[in-house]
């Protein structure tokens, strides 16, 4: 049976990896074969692990402490580099909203489950105000204009991410209250079962040189890689491009660094109800992955990817942060 991973818009290493041919590449040596699921809702993937539906996924912070709290048995198996520039909390720049206390009662769209509750959740606390009962978080709808509703007072503040964030910036009218740097790492996270990364390390460590390619070509290609993303998702080239640009295309081993982060984001996550049980973090780290992992992020970074070929991938139809 093929090696399934599990593919959605909002986890850029695994969206390009679909579109190139590189799993394959990898995956030969080890006699398998590759292939990918496509869905639309990233917060799904400790579900669809659990489910065997597919056997490798990727999303942001939260998904996997969330998946965690489930139940699920996941295991960590690589993470990116911090994303800094990836995303912010944006609000009108001629509002009543200067500081994260000004947020209290107000409504902020965001991608609830993804990165963006990590954010919004650690902000907050850190000026002693809940995610649960001081704001009113909301998903933002299909066809919504959030640029608009911020600029009008709809609403209070508005997390975006990739196209719509360059957009934002470039349009201007808004202040970023808060930038991901500024108060989380905000990496892409990988993870798996905890008995495909146990029983299965070197397959592990093969779809993480495949990732790694990937990554490597988004970086040398910049430009085909916006046109792609725009064609397919919506949005400017030139704003997809300017996003693409600003993420560091580069894998690192899920070390017991990372898994504080983690576990400081699950203690706030129970703190405020947003998972009813404690969630140890650490359950889901397996050191014999690191040195494996660790290798293969290597031998990707030290491939030249200038040209590969370029599949048509399913249409994802969700753009969802996670």
């Amino acid at each position: 049976m093929a090696i399934t991973l599990g593919v959605h818009a909002s986890n850029p290493s695994l969206y390009y990896l679909s579109r190139l041919d590189y799993l394959d590449e990898e995956l030969a040596p080890l006699g398998e074969t590759g292939a990918f699921h496509h869905y639309t809702d990233g917060t799904r993937t400790g579900e669809l692990l659990a489910e065997g539906v597919i056997d490798f996924g990727g999303t942001g912070s939260t998904p996997p402490v969330t998946a965690q709290a489930a139940g699920h048995d996941l295991v960590y198996a690589a993470v990116s580099a911090p994303r800094p520039d990836h995303g912010a909390l944006l609000v009108s720049a001629d509002g009543p909203v200067h500081s994260v206390a000004d947020l209290k009662g107000g409504t902020v769209v965001l991608g609830i489950g993804s990165w963006q509750t990590h954010l919004l959740a650690k902000a907050l606390h850190a000026e002693g105000l809940s995610y649960a009962t001081d704001v009113t978080a909301v998903r933002p709808a299909a066809g919504q204009d959030q640029a608009r509703r911020l600029r009008e007072g709809e609403i209070v503040g508005w997390i975006a991410q990739g196209a719509e964030l360059a957009a934002a910036r470039r349009d201007g009218g808004f202040r970023e209250l808060v930038r991901t740097g500024d108060v989380i790492t905000d990496r892409s996270v990988f993870f798996t079962r905890r008995g495909f990364a146990v029983d299965r390390p070197e397959v592990v460590a093969a779809i993480v040189t495949a990732l790694g390619r990937a990554d490597a070509w988004v970086a040398a290609n910049l430009s085909e890689a916006a046109a792609i993303a725009a064609a397919d998702l919506g949005g400017s080239a030139e704003d997809w491009r300017t996003a693409l640009a600003g993420l560091p295309w580069r894998l690192e081993p899920a070390t017991a660094g990372f898994v504080a982060e983690q576990q400081e984001a699950a203690d706030i996550f129970h703190r405020v109800g947003f998972v009813d049980r404690p969630v140890v973090v650490a359950d889901a780290h397996l050191p014999a992955l690191e040195a494996p992992v660790a290798a293969a992020a290597t031998a990707a970074t030290a491939t030249t990817a200038t040209t590969a070929t370029i599949t048509a991938a399913t249409a994802d139809a969700g753009t969802g942060a996670v």
